[in-house]
């Protein structure tokens, strides 16, 4: 979350009020080697604190976490002295209640573990809320990669195509290239690369792939830095194809495709129908593309979408301090592939199937858990098998159990993927049908928000117009 000041007048208050805000928002949790990890902003600067006469205050944070898996929860790290309150299976629940002479100039953070030394997972159900345009049934179903070092990562090759047009020229640039050096030293030695640059014009590091070796890595940072200014225009399709063509061979290996740009162009369309229609004719495992935008400019719905299509994953970072952290935790994720060419059965025997998303099941990897979700008609099958390719090409398979539950609010959960995904469907497909449901989905969403916080209609009216403007 990045610090923002949110201003709004309280009109009419008498002397000697008491003021009472409440303030609701959702938030991702950040995964990094197993654990789970929140970050509320907490600190308040000492000017809100009243002058003169020290005032007793009270501060209480009540947390509730329910992990929605059926395994035991390890608290590994808290910024506040936490009291337990309760523990189940999947649960926990604490507080936090002291008197203090000045407010905490301390972030709230919370860690904890769900503990596993092999792959796990399991298939949430939920029926439809009240108010929900939908009546179809949800489903989520969610694989954790767990702990199990043996289980070994794809090896991989990765070629990376940095936008160098006019746009990116001082920071953005200088803070995609730190990125990409960092996330070349991420490379094994038995992994390949190659860098392509872009403007109107491209330019290859290598006429070849080049083992990740750390010669090569030194050539690379050498081309990177000496042969290589931002200026002139973008053409994003030219230098696309050109990796294609180089990966085109790639056997007992993930090709990778790691896109990073900071600007727009007029055959986005185009380029995602191309690579639609690239795709089908790969091998057993076929190519991955992943996609990194910089800035506001440049067309999120494609880069989105693009990163859909080829089964990768797509970041943002909307300031250049953040692009180095933002890339490296991006291609940490897309390029530790440790399960590929997932399948679920249990989708092929429902009477109807709507919005999974991803419309195309992403792989496994170390660094991030896998969570698709959908609307269906029928009984769903009970267990769930889920199938994939290991990374020394045995074939895996695991059965999840489906469960019905009521405590989770799969609307926060999936809510806001469930519309960025659309609009970026609705954007390619230029379907009025699909911007409508787009549209409507927005309404249940904002719908949650009247309920919970019963802002007054105009506030909401605007929130729903600003997001469907975006």
């Amino acid at each position: 979350m990045r610090g923002s000041v949110y201003t709004f007048k309280i009109p009419q208050v008498e002397g000697g009020a008491t003021v009472s805000i409440k303030v609701i928002w959702s938030q991702k949790l950040l995964y990094h080697e197993g654990q789970f990890s929140l970050n509320v902003p907490f600190s308040f600067p000492a000017f809100v604190n009243p002058v003169g006469k020290k005032i007793s205050k009270r501060e209480k944070i009540l947390l509730n976490v329910s992990s929605g898996v059926g395994k035991e929860i390890l608290c590994k790290s808290t910024s506040h002295a936490l009291k337990e309150l309760r523990r189940e299976v999947g649960k926990m629940g604490f507080l936090y209640d002291a008197e203090v002479l000045t407010w905490s100039s301390a972030d709230f953070s919370f860690s904890y573990n769900v503990y596993s030394k092999d792959l796990f997972g399991g298939v949430l159900l939920q029926s439809p809320l009240l108010r929900d345009i939908d009546d179809r049934q949800m489903f989520c179903f969610y694989l954790f990669p767990g702990n199990n070092q043996s289980m070994k990562a794809f090896r991989k090759e990765v070629i990376f195509i940095i936008d160098i047009s006019g746009s990116m020229k001082g920071g953005p640039f200088e803070s995609a290239k730190n990125g990409l050096l960092s996330s070349l030293q991420k490379l094994n030695p038995e992994d390949s690369f190659n860098i392509i640059a872009f403007k109107m014009d491209t330019y290859l590091f290598s006429s070849v792939m080049e083992q990740a070796t750390e010669e090569a890595i030194i050539e690379a940072t050498r081309w990177l830095n000496d042969k290589l200014t931002a200026d002139g225009g973008t053409n994003i399709l030219g230098p696309l194809k050109q990796a294609i063509k180089l990966l085109a061979e790639t056997t007992n290996s993930i090709p990778v495709i790691f896109l990073i740009t900071d600007g727009a162009v007029e055959d986005e369309r185009d380029i995602c129908n191309f690579v639609k229609g690239y795709l089908p004719s790969g091998g057993s495992i076929s190519l991955r593309i992943s996609t990194f935008g910089i800035g506001t400019y440049c067309n999120h719905h494609f880069l989105r979408m693009l990163a859909q299509i080829g089964r990768g994953h797509f970041d943002t970072a909307y300031d250049a301090d953040s692009v180095d952290f933002r890339m490296q935790k991006l291609f940490t994720t897309a390029s530790s592939i440790i399960l590929a060419d997932i399948t679920v059965d249990a989708l092929e025997h429902l009477d109807s199937l709507e919005q999974l998303l991803p419309f195309c099941i992403p792989d496994l990897s170390r660094g991030s858990p896998l969570i698709v979700s959908g609307r269906y008609s029928g009984n769903f099958p009970d267990p769930v098998k889920i199938s994939g390719t290991l990374a020394d090409m045995r074939k895996f398979t695991i059965d999840l159990k489906a469960q019905k539950t009521k405590d989770l609010p799969f609307d926060r959960v999936v809510g806001r993927r469930q519309i960025d995904l659309l609009t970026a469907n609705a954007w390619l497909s230029g379907s009025k049908e699909l911007e409508q449901k787009v549209g409507m989905d927005c309404v249940v969403v904002v719908m949650c928000v009247i309920i919970v916080s019963s802002c007054k209609p105009n506030s909401i009216d605007l929130l729903l117009r600003c997001r469907l403007q975006k």
